[in-house]
């Protein structure tokens, strides 16, 4: 699909300072694809499609994952584990996106899971580390990411995981297994 279809499709779907981070993950897979010799057009579409329904009705969410054979895990969760699913089932039932990497990049953008391909991994990365993310740490994560993509992914999973546990928020259970993972895999 086009860039400025996408992009029409989705700004009405969030408020301004979403849409400016969504143009920034977008900039960032690009990058990153190209870096690492991925397809930049599939990062591009999977990056700014990633947060179209992040603003949607939670009760709503819950709807599509009890009736379409999503993961049950899902339903006590809110927006920010929600969106991603259903931004993915947005994306293929709405704009007919049948490429299952880029629906699971969208999918899996802010979980993480066993086994993530490279655009998957690219998406976590760049939503994490777009130039609008000010955070301690992002620079780091940053110049990792553009280093190593493996590592980049571990940096910002650890990252993630030590925020969430700081904070005393639960873990959704595949950003656990993802961390695992990975941190077996780099070992």
């Amino acid at each position: 699909m086009e860039r400025e279809k996408l992009l029409a499709y989705i700004k009405p779907r969030m408020p301004q300072k979403r849409y400016d981070h969504t143009l920034g993950v977008a900039e960032t897979a690009i990058e990153l694809a190209n870096l690492y010799g991925e397809d930049a057009e599939k990062a591009e579409i999977a990056a700014i499609l990633h947060d179209l329904a992040k603003y949607e009705d939670e009760e709503e969410m819950r709807v599509i994952i009890r009736e379409n054979g999503f993961d049950k895990r899902l339903i006590p969760w809110g927006a920010e584990i929600l969106h991603g699913p259903i931004a993915a089932y947005r994306a293929k039932n709405e704009l007919g996106i049948q490429d299952e990497d880029i629906l699971n990049a969208m999918h899996y953008h802010t979980t993480g899971r066993v086994g993530m391909s490279h655009l998957e991994k690219i998406i976590y990365v760049a939503d994490m580390t777009e130039p609008n993310r000010n955070f301690p740490g992002v620079e780091r994560l940053r110049e990792i990411a553009r280093t190593d993509l493996h590592a980049g992914m571990r940096a910002c999973i650890s990252h993630n995981i030590s925020f969430l546990v700081s904070a005393e928020i639960p873990i959704y259970p595949l950003s656990i297994e993802c961390y695992n993972d990975i941190i077996g895999v780099e070992k």
